[in-house]
């Protein structure tokens, strides 16, 4: 393309980068929404899919998980990890994020409340987010997994021009 060739000769934007979301808009929907699903690969190879509580911190989403589950045994043997969060009914609704990336444990696991300086932030945020309080409370079934994506695809349907409401 030339420099100075009239716009309306330029191709048009790929849809994907139209529709994705921009970094606050994708902070807001992250820290807002309350569930995500989360696609590891066990130690046989076989994928699972399992839906799970989180905490967007702003750079990696905090997963809540137990540690005697088949999630907490794929996390353990392989750390690359997708989480889907998304939402919306209507086609023109839709939108969401694919973060990708590598999950680590941290603090202890099960978690049972010992000091860890790393989880104070996540655990008020969490704690706020689904229990309404200040402090976390620890059950010693659940363990702390922090996923700081390596890629984070975003879409928001509602971008789209000629649809119903636009």
């Amino acid at each position: 393309m030339a420099v100075g060739e009239p716009q309306s000769q330029r191709p048009p934007q790929r849809r994907g980068r139209r529709i994705m979301m921009r970094p606050a808009e994708l902070d807001a929907f992250l820290t807002a929404q309350r569930t995500c699903r989360l696609a590891t690969v066990g130690p046989d190879g076989s994928p699972h899919v399992s839906p799970l509580w989180f905490a967007w911190d702003g750079q990696a989403l905090w997963l809540y998980s137990l540690v005697r589950s088949r999630r907490w045994a794929a996390l353990r043997s392989g750390p690359r990890v997708a989480a889907v969060v998304d939402d919306g009914r209507e086609y023109g609704e839709l939108r969401g994020a694919e973060l990708a990336g590598r999950a680590e444990p941290v603090g202890e696991a099960p978690r049972k409340g010992e000091p860890c300086p790393e989880l104070h932030c996540v655990e008020g945020l969490f704690a706020d987010k689904y229990f309404g309080m200040a402090t976390m409370p620890h059950d010693g079934r659940h363990a702390w997994v922090r996923l700081e994506p390596d890629r984070i695809v975003s879409w928001d349907f509602r971008k789209l021009p000629g649809l119903p409401g636009q």
